[in-house]
């Protein structure tokens, strides 16, 4: 009768252990949707907003660094806040921590940023936005270089599909600029490392920097360190005698030139903010999938907004795209619940 009893009790802790997990499944899940929903406004956003004000004030590594110091002075500004709230003091990575773990990241994203705003001088957003997917494949090839993923059939499978996608997506549907999609190109690559030393360095517990803010806070100093030497040199003297800024007609030109520069820097605060805030809880590769999808978003809207040309071929490309992030979804779940199981 006991052991009756210890087997009906096992069985019933078996069930509500499995419904449990189930409900965290679909809690991290929905989480993860938000995340993502929030990732693609803002990056979508700040697409078109760059692509118009970088074409009117032709300034991209200047108008980067501008942006790169306001994202450093909000995540101070947040961080001196939540001290006075709680009492409790922000983390401070050591010099070496510091050099060693954050530079790469550091580094890698500013020159990702920094010729990404560039080539908006020379591309469509069609253009750019193709090119830029591209990035899934490098991020996947510095993942498996580092171990962050597992070597298997099935991600050789999923990048195939984006890859062949992506080409047909591109396949004589915008105005081609040589020198831009090099630039973009180059941020694809960089772009690979930049998200998979991120990802070490969110992910790494004693590091201690899960929280977008304080990765913001540290990551900042190495981009500014990169890109205001290249600004000064390549910029430097026709932003000082530009009449949109130094030499505006008047000072109230002069402010609303700065407003538009300001209201591009709090949109990518956002964006880097829900771009750490995925990454710690998913990977590099997640986000970049999952960033397909809002390309493709961002592609239909170029052609609304800005008519850029999508053709049949283009349209098939799309549904390769998808057919690979359905797929990367799909074996995401499945190790989700092998790993709950």
């Amino acid at each position: 009768m006991t052991q009756r009893y210890q087997q009906l009790s096992m069985a019933e802790h078996s069930q509500h252990s499995g419904r449990a997990s189930r409900a965290n499944m679909l809690l991290e899940a929905l989480r993860t949707l938000v995340l993502i929903l929030v990732f693609y406004s803002f990056s979508i956003t700040l697409t078109f907003y760059n692509k118009k004000y970088i074409t009117l004030y032709p300034y991209p590594l200047s108008i980067t660094v501008l942006h790169l110091c306001v994202k450093f002075l909000l995540a101070w500004l947040i961080r001196q806040v939540v001290e006075q709230l709680t009492g409790c003091h922000r983390l401070e990575l050591c010099w070496a921590a510091y050099c060693r773990r954050v530079s790469p990241a550091g580094i890698a994203s500013s020159l990702d940023i920094g010729l990404s705003n560039w080539s908006f001088e020379f591309v469509t957003v069609s253009l750019y936005t193709m090119t830029k997917s591209t990035a899934v494949v490098f991020i996947l090839l510095f993942a498996i270089y580092l171990r962050l993923e597992e070597k298997r059939w099935s991600l050789v499978l999923v990048i195939l599909l984006i890859a062949v996608g992506l080409f047909l997506f591109t396949y004589k549907s915008t105005q081609f600029h040589t020198g831009g999609f090099l630039l973009v190109l180059s941020a694809s690559f960089v772009s690979g490392i930049r998200w998979t030393t991120a990802q070490v360095v969110t992910q790494r517990a004693e590091l201690g920097l899960a929280n977008p803010v304080d990765m913001i806070y540290h990551v900042q100093p190495w981009m500014v360190l990169v890109l205001l030497p290249l600004s000064v040199a390549f910029e430097g003297t026709e932003i000082a005698t530009t009449a949109n800024l130094f030499r505006a007609s008047s000072a109230t030109a002069a402010f609303g030139t700065v407003r538009i520069l300001l209201v591009g820097a709090f949109l990518a605060f956002g964006l880097e903010c829900s771009e750490y805030l995925l990454l710690s809880r998913t990977s590099s590769l997640t986000l970049s999938v999952s960033g397909i999808f809002k390309e493709v978003c961002t592609i239909v809207l170029a052609a609304g907004i800005n008519d850029d040309v999508i053709n049949p071929v283009n349209w098939a490309g799309m549904a390769l795209c998808l057919s690979g992030i359905g797929l990367h979804c799909g074996l995401k779940a499945a190790a989700s619940s092998a790993d709950a199981s």
